[in-house]
């Protein structure tokens, strides 16, 4: 049996469900980073924007494991 993807539909134009996961996962990371700022996440990289983009990467993968 095979896993259906469910499109998301703006203004009559199909996306692909990676386009969903990708707006997920921008709204996710922008939450998170105000926290990650109080914790000092940045301190611990010596490039903190690798770091972060490791971020985005990992929540993106993992939302499109479980979905």
């Amino acid at each position: 049996m095979a896993h259906t993807f469910p499109e998301l539909v703006i203004g009559g134009v199909l996306l692909a469900p990676f386009v969903t996961y990708l707006a997920i996962t921008l709204a996710v990371v922008m939450v998170l980073r105000p926290l990650l700022h109080v914790v000092g996440f940045a301190k611990l990289f010596s490039h903190a924007p690798v770091a972060e983009l490791s971020l985005f990467v990992t929540v993106l993968g993992m939302l499109m494991l479980l979905f």
